[in-house]
């Protein structure tokens, strides 16, 4: 592909095989100048770019890799060095798929808090389902809750209950450019532990000890007056 830009007798052109680059990729960029002798500077998003010696006049090369989240929608951009109304531009497409797979032992009691969380950061951005069991889950039944902010999809249930909500779990994404991907899920719920209130306990120790003291110097001062009356 090629993108050219006039002014006045100037002329940039800038060659890029393609601004949609996959995630860890390297995307090359090639800038001529017409004519020759000018010299030339590359931004990022309007920042100068620091380029090698040698690699400036007439035709200048940049290569970015490897291709990283940042890059996305970031724009590059060509220009005289004497002359910034010369310029050619591109803007860089990063692809990536979510990174979520494998499966998960997941262990939580009776009556507790349950959170199942699925990464979903994607570009394009994925269709995301959650299922239980191999169907799909029903929000309106079981006290399930989803939430999804664009990087993580996280599926909760606030009361755990063992003949609902324990079994096999799935996160299911689906990409138009990438294969379907799958995070699985093994809730085991367990019989509810006693939970000792440590904010009851803690000053009944306390109080524990301290009659205990009284107590024994009350013993203590006793025998000594014993002691004192027998001699």
């Amino acid at each position: 592909m090629m993108m050219s830009v006039k002014a006045s007798v100037f002329l940039l052109v800038l060659y890029f095989t393609t601004p949609i680059s996959e995630l860890e990729k390297t995307v090359s960029l090639t800038c001529l100048s017409e004519p020759q002798e000018a010299e030339l500077v590359w931004l990022r998003n309007g920042q100068l770019i620091s380029i090698a010696e040698g690699n400036t006049w007439g035709s200048s090369r940049l290569c970015v890799t490897p291709v990283t989240h940042d890059d996305h929608a970031a724009i590059f951009t060509c220009q005289m060095k004497n002359n910034a109304s010369v310029n050619a531009s591109v803007q860089l497409e990063v692809t990536y798929a979510p990174l979520h797979s494998g499966k998960e032992e997941v262990s939580v009691e009776q009556t507790r808090e349950l959170e199942l969380s699925c990464d979903v950061f994607a570009n394009p951005p994925v269709l995301v389902s959650w299922q239980q069991h191999g169907d799909p889950i029903d929000l309106s039944e079981g006290g399930f809750l989803l939430t999804n902010d664009g990087f993580t999809s996280r599926l909760k249930v606030g009361r755990v209950d063992r003949a609902v909500h324990q079994g096999p779990y799935s996160c299911v994404t689906s990409s138009p450019i990438y294969p379907n991907r799958t995070k699985s899920f093994e809730v085991t719920v367990t019989d509810k532990t006693l939970q000792f209130q440590t904010d009851l306990i803690f000053p009944m120790i306390a109080g524990l000890v301290v009659i205990g003291c009284t107590t024994l110097l009350a013993i203590i001062s006793r025998w000594r007056w014993i002691t004192q009356c027998c001699k």
